[in-house]
């Protein structure tokens, strides 16, 4: 018999590309998420509804939980839908694993880097002290302390992904803005920093990665996700611009440059690859090319 995962916000960006990933490898998949779908076996539940995620997984008993729905813009207006949805909302998930009458085999909560905050240099690795320096990161790490508290109930593995994109994801994220301009042959284009630097992976790795942790079941443990290499803004717009042809003139908006931004994001991927073994991600370029054309 195939397993059964369910799938958190399987109807979002990285939803879309998990929910492929694991039926092409012999899952079921189930999604939830707060809104109605169309999706075959999608369930409609909002996890901030404790009642509605009981009844929900006491009828889905899955073998696998994939913990993905998150509120994850972090120039979101409300500071509160942080905490309600990122703490409590996961809070209520596993409360309603634990009394589900089935555990599974393992449970995967896609936490973030942010929560290693404004680190000045360097490479980062599970072992960095967390520094968060904002909502959302505070949010994120708030639910990874809350859940270890579960860890004696279920069995929990985090997912600390770094910046990823691809085909899909909206245009609030900074790489599809850029993309699209570049698309669309925009004269200019309104940026903050141009001098962050970021670890950029490809969706469609970053969930690989998380398939092959559910396998690996690394009860416990936490993982970066990353590409272990950084692109400041200023690369991404000339790999945009070698690829198309297209010079855009940028112009930095201040509004746009936040006081708290963490200039350096790089993952170490050490651990992750000792892990689920081999595993890579595409060049930058090849992503942008991707979503390019």
């Amino acid at each position: 018999m195939n397993k059964r995962v369910l799938i958190t916000g399987s109807e979002g960006f990285t939803g879309h590309y998990l929910v492929k990933e694991l039926e092409s490898a012999g899952y079921e998949v189930i999604g939830l998420g707060s809104h109605a779908s169309t999706s075959p076996g999608h369930v409609q539940a909002d996890l901030i509804d404790s009642a509605s995620l009981k009844a929900a997984l006491a009828k889905i008993q899955p073998d696998v939980v994939v913990h993905l729905a998150a509120l994850a813009f972090v120039g979101h207006g409300d500071p509160n839908q942080f905490y309600q949805v990122n703490l409590i909302g996961t809070r209520n998930l596993l409360e309603a694993v634990s009394a589900s009458g089935k555990i599974p085999e393992s449970v995967l909560l896609a936490s973030s880097a942010n929560v290693y905050g404004n680190q000045a240099e360097g490479i980062l690795n599970e072992g960095t002290p967390p520094a968060p320096a904002n909502d959302y990161a505070v949010s994120k790490l708030a639910m990874e302390y809350m859940a270890r508290t579960w860890l004696s109930k279920l069995p929990i593995i985090f997912a600390r992904p770094f910046n990823y994109t691809g085909v899909g994801q909206t245009e609030n994220f900074l790489l599809p803005k850029i993309v699209s301009h570049f698309k669309r042959k925009a004269g200019s284009i309104e940026l903050g920093n141009l001098d962050v630097s970021r670890d950029f992976s490809d969706v469609r790795a970053v969930v690989q990665a998380y398939r092959k942790l559910i396998e690996k079941q690394p009860i416990g443990e936490t993982f970066n996700v990353a590409s272990g290499k950084t692109h400041s803004l200023r690369e991404v717009l000339l790999l945009c611009q070698d690829v198309t042809g297209h010079e855009i003139d940028v112009q930095v908006n201040p509004a746009f440059v936040r006081a708290n931004e963490v200039k350096t994001l790089c993952g170490d991927t050490t651990k992750l690859r000792h892990c689920i073994g081999d595993w890579d991600t595409p060049e930058l370029e090849e992503t942008l090319r991707w979503m390019l054309n």
